[in-house]
This record gives C-alpha cells, structure tokens and sequence, in this order.
C-alpha cells in the first residue's frame, strides 16, 4: 500500500472545491442478500426503502469488476442508510477467520440504542456472535467519552457492528429523544487506520470532511471491547455537513494489525464503500487524481440518477485501503 504525503499550500487548493456535502450510506458487501435483510430488519430493526438489480458495463467500470450484476438493499434506520451489495455474478472472498478489531480492513457501523441492556438482551436471544466480552462503560478516567456503553458483535457475514449508548451530554442531542425506540440510528463509520494525521489529509484536507473531536481510550474496559488486549487508541471524529460520521481508530498499542490486502475487490465480503455526495465529482476526481490517489473504478463514470440527469461517479481508496464511493446527486 502506497503512502502519500500531500503539500500544505496542495491541501489548501484541494480542499476549496468539491468537498463532501453529506455522508449518504455506508455500502457493505453482503453473501446472502435475504439473510442479511432478514437480520438487519428483525435483529436490529432497520426498514427496507429499496431493492434494485444493477448491471452493464458503466457499474462494471465504477466498481472494478467485469461482468458484474448485484442486488442493491437500502434500509433505514432513524434518519441512515445502509446500502447491502450482494453481487450475483461473481461473489468474493469471506472476512478472515483470523481477522482481528486492529486490522487495517475493520470496519464498522455504530448503532445507537436507548438502552444498552435490553439491546444487549435482545442480541442474545437472537444468538448473535460477540466480539466484546460483554458490554463496556467507558471510565469517567475519558473525559470525552466517559459514561458511554458500547458492544461489539457480528452479522451473519462476520462483519464488525457496534451498539452504542450515549449518556446526557455526551453524542448528538437527537440521540437523547428516544421517543420509545430501542434501536434509533447509526452515530458513525468508524475504520481502522495506520496514522491520524496521514488520514486527516484525506478526510479533512481534500473530501473536507470536519474533524470534530479526539479522544485517547485505553484500559481494560477498552480491551473488552475491542477484543484487543492491550489496546490503546487514539479515536478521532469527523462528520459532514449531514449523514453520520466517520471515525478513525488508530491503534496506538499494540499497533496496527494486518494491511488492507492489495487485491481487494468490491465483492470481497470485507469491503465496505462509504457514499460520500459532493456537488463536482469531475473537479474532486481530478485533485484527487494529481494526489496520486488509488482508484477502485476504471476512471470517472458517468451514470443516470432516479431523475433521468446524468452525473459523475467513481470509488477511491484512502491511503490505509478503505474505499469511498463519491457521486453526484442519488445514483446508488
């Protein structure tokens, strides 16, 4: 995995045009479309708004894959979108069995609920595979984060998932309103990186991403969670004008796990595409392009939204692997 290091007077160019407007969905490659519906909606509580079979050679081009064809899901929760990709065609390799929480691949998404202990019943009844121990309570030690419970687990395709409950003061004042739901939303995308402050020129210098707050987690209570011992970590947020956050993990101790395997492709069920909405996908794709950053799509592709216009796409990665599908406009 290359590593690039951009200029400052380069970041101040970049980041005057074309940043990101809106975290739309994350995008997770799924195996079994109706297995992972069934769990997302009846486990977790997330409603289906829209199911789609796309194929042909400019989805071929935007996702790196010759004769693809899959059934895109979306599905709601509270105010996020997740967008499930079952490639019909091909299929790709399953999420290790070795995989760890300090590996460069990990990913997850934040579930916020109400109440930690009924969720975490909830999930046990269900059987559902742990990876924390049990649920955490961050030490009043944190002060960015102290009071709030968290819990790891996985979905049916091994996919990391955290639940996550926000005490008073701490988090989005929405997620103080529960108005009776146990599960209310996704917080944040939270992916493990090597380096902040190499990320943050990608995330904060040219998508212009916010970075809105850091905190330094270690201790017990985090190894538990994390399934890590000894792990210390340096969280940094970033959110957007809307949609979720996205959070970095950069694993001071014991360090970075395994990299992001080189020949990932979009239907390896360890990938995940973030969809990030920007005004210029042309004049992003070109900065981005002069940075010297990697691509998953085969050049910028042109696409028709639900609204019959065309726009601009593609799908980059960030320097630790984790790819972000950048569009125009609702395109899924």
């Amino acid at each position: 995995m290359k590593i690039f290091f951009v200029p400052a007077l380069l970041l101040v160019i970049l980041s005057s045009s074309a940043q990101v407007k809106k975290v739309d969905a994350i995008g997770i490659t799924v195996s079994d479309m109706n297995r992972s519906i069934k769990f997302y909606s009846e486990v977790l509580g997330f409603k289906k708004i829209s199911d789609e079979e796309l194929l042909g050679e400019q989805y071929e081009k935007l996702e790196g894959i010759f004769g693809l064809h899959m059934r895109v899901v979306r599905m709601r929760l509270g105010e996020e979108i997740i967008e499930l990709i079952d490639y019909l065609t091909s299929g790709g390799r399953s999420i290790p069995e070795n995989a760890m929480s300090n590996d460069l691949i990990f990913q997850h998404i934040a579930i916020v609920v109400s109440d930690m202990d009924k969720a975490y019943e909830l999930l046990k009844k269900r059987m559902v595979m742990h990876v924390s121990t049990v649920p955490q309570t961050i030490p009043q030690s944190n002060t960015a984060a102290a009071g709030v419970k968290a819990f790891y687990f996985h979905d049916p395709d091994m996919h990391n998932l955290e639940l996550i409950c926000f005490p008073k003061g701490k988090g989005q004042p929405k997620w103080q309103n529960a108005k009776g739901k146990l599960f209310l939303g996704i917080d944040h995308t939270a992916i493990g990186i090597s380096n902040t402050d190499s990320s943050l020129k990608f995330y904060e210098g040219i998508l212009g991403i916010m970075r809105k707050g850091d905190s330094w987690n270690m201790g017990m209570e985090q190894a538990h969670l994390n399934f890590v011992e000894g792990a210390s970590l340096h969280i940094t947020g970033l959110r957007a004008e809307q949609g979720p956050g996205i959070e970095f993990l950069e694993y001071l101790k014991p360090g970075p796990g395994k990299t992001y395997p080189p020949d990932t492709r979009a239907d390896d069920i360890w990938y995940w595409q973030t969809i990030l909405v920007v005004n210029n996908g042309e004049s992003l794709f070109n900065n981005l392009k002069n940075a010297g950053y990697s691509f998953v799509s085969q050049g910028l592709i042109e696409l028709q939204n639900k609204k019959g216009n065309k726009i601009k796409a593609f799908i980059v990665r960030d320097r630790d692997g984790h790819s972000m599908l950048v569009k125009e406009g609702d395109v899924p």
